[in-house]
């Protein structure tokens, strides 16, 4: 159903951030309150925000020191999403008021101010929101700049650097779901090598319907270890083969198998000694950051793409595909 906010709903959104903000409009010296980022969404009328913040009980939290950088949802990206779910923010259940506060602190990043400029500048990167994944791990966001600021592919910052007294505010048009491992593999044009050897071994008879489980958010939680498009291409070479088709479906199948594990293993987590993966073990050295593999090969993993945390597992970067056993 769409969000439809009567009257007598934007009063109480608005008594409410009345009656937080006026006592203290003017201290004993008559001093203004700061404009924190809610005061922000609402000068903006983002009143469907304002509305899930009060259902949720966040608009204390987003009323603090912060600092905050929130990626804001409009109106109509919040009737989106109410449409697709069903769900309504005067009746939630307390399953339902849960994951409405995670989808919200999923556009909240706590701890920076993180201005349009400073992202342009990144060009693409992870941070960490203020929502949860497996073992209580805050859930990543993949931003990317090539034509505007996108957000985990999809949602685009529609309005930029809404400064506030306790962070920043980009309006978005889209509400940022819950981020899976596909959203991540599929979102970061350096590892689309890793997603069409999952369809390709989808195409065979796989062990593990892999497109289908990395995208379901009550998966797992695993552990994928992710080779870049450069580590399948450096593969091929090792292998002297032009193509991953060249190695046929239960091959390609038996080697993804290598990078998965069947838990949320952060960076923190990557024990000194064995690993077991979905097609077997492989040895970890949490001093070097690296895998080795059943041949012997060394993989690093890059320090700079770890931790990527979806609502089902957890992703690290490597710069070599693990091999099975030669």
């Amino acid at each position: 159903m769409k969000i439809i906010l009567k009257n007598y709903k934007l009063l109480a959104v608005f008594l409410m951030v009345i009656s937080f903000t006026s006592c203290s409009d003017d201290d004993d010296n008559g001093t203004t309150a700061p404009t924190t980022v809610v005061d922000i969404a609402l000068e903006n009328n983002l009143t469907s925000l304002a509305a899930a913040l009060t259902a949720t009980d966040l608009v204390t939290t987003l009323q603090g020191s912060g600092p905050f950088t929130v990626f804001a949802p409009s109106n109509e990206a919040f009737a989106d999403l109410l449409t697709a779910t069903g769900l309504d923010l005067d009746n939630l259940s307390t399953a339902e008021e849960d994951l409405v506060r995670n989808i919200l602190l999923n556009h909240v990043i706590i701890g920076e101010t993180i201005n349009s400029t400073t992202l342009a500048n990144a060009g693409s990167g992870y941070v960490n929101t203020g929502a949860t994944g497996p073992n209580g791990a805050n859930l990543s966001l993949y931003f990317k700049t090539t034509s505007g600021v996108m957000i985990n592919g999809s949602s685009t910052v529609t309005n930029a650097d809404n400064i506030a007294s306790n962070g920043i505010v980009h309006i978005v048009d889209e509400v940022i779901g819950l981020p899976t491992i596909a959203t991540f593999a599929t979102t970061n044009p350096a590892l689309d090598t890793l997603v069409a050897a999952l369809a390709y071994a989808d195409s065979g008879t796989p062990t593990v319907p892999y497109i289908t489980t990395v995208s379901d958010a009550t998966a797992g939680p695993f552990t994928v270890f992710a080779p870049t498009n450069d580590a399948f291409s450096d593969l091929l070479a090792e292998l002297n083969v032009s193509a991953l088709s060249d190695l046929g479906t239960d091959t390609v199948d038996a080697v993804l198998l290598y990078h998965i594990v069947n838990a949320n293993v952060q960076s923190s987590q990557l024990p000194n000694g064995t690993v077991t993966t979905l097609g077997g073990e492989i040895t970890a050295d949490n001093t070097s950051f690296s895998l080795t593999d059943a041949n012997g090969r060394v993989i690093n993993i890059i320090v700079s793409l770890v931790d990527i945390q979806a609502i089902n597992g957890v992703v690290h970067v490597i710069d070599k595909v693990v091999l099975t056993p030669q």
